[in-house]
């Protein structure tokens, strides 16, 4: 049957070969700076692996609207209302637009409403020029959805009230 030392002796055994060293005072450097916590801290945190994925998650996640192109009715109000701006453009006529604006980083985009005064109908260039609260916005005829306008509703004939 082997001998066992107590433990105590292994103690002062393992600790024996650095007893030399033990009890000096932690060295400081003179010519390097000494290390913040939050580099140090650093130094450990975990490492990214793949850099950028968690960004191209969340574009992945980000969502957009598909562009409903108008047909038939809807098509022709939009030309009627548009023919009216055009008729009133010295009058500087104000209107809300809803357009759709395309994303510019994947398939899709987004509806939005814009007011302002009407400057400019560009009919070259398929475009519409606002004057906004904003600046200056130039939207393309394609993207235009809806016009609304106190211009077109006092165009529209009122319905008889009968008695």
């Amino acid at each position: 049957m082997p001998l066992q030392a107590p433990a105590a002796t292994l103690f002062t055994a393992m600790t024996h070969d650095y007893d030399d060293i033990i009890h000096l005072p932690h060295h400081v450097s003179q010519t390097h700076p000494q290390m913040s916590r939050l580099n140090r801290a650093a130094q450990f945190a975990p490492f990214a692996a793949l850099t950028g994925h968690e960004a191209a998650l969340r574009e992945m996640a980000r969502a957009t609207e598909k562009q409903v192109y108008l047909t038939g009715d809807s098509e022709d109000l939009l030309s009627r209302k548009m023919m009216i701006l055009k008729a009133l453009l010295r009058e500087e006529p104000t209107v809300e637009v809803t357009f759709f604006k395309p994303d510019e980083r994947k398939e899709g985009g987004a509806y939005l409403k814009s007011k302002g005064v009407v400057r400019k109908i560009r009919e070259y260039e398929q475009m519409l020029d606002l004057l906004t609260m904003d600046g200056k916005c130039s939207i393309p005829f394609r993207f235009i959805v809806d016009l609304e306008s106190e211009t077109f509703k006092l165009d529209e004939p009122e319905d008889e009230i009968e008695e």
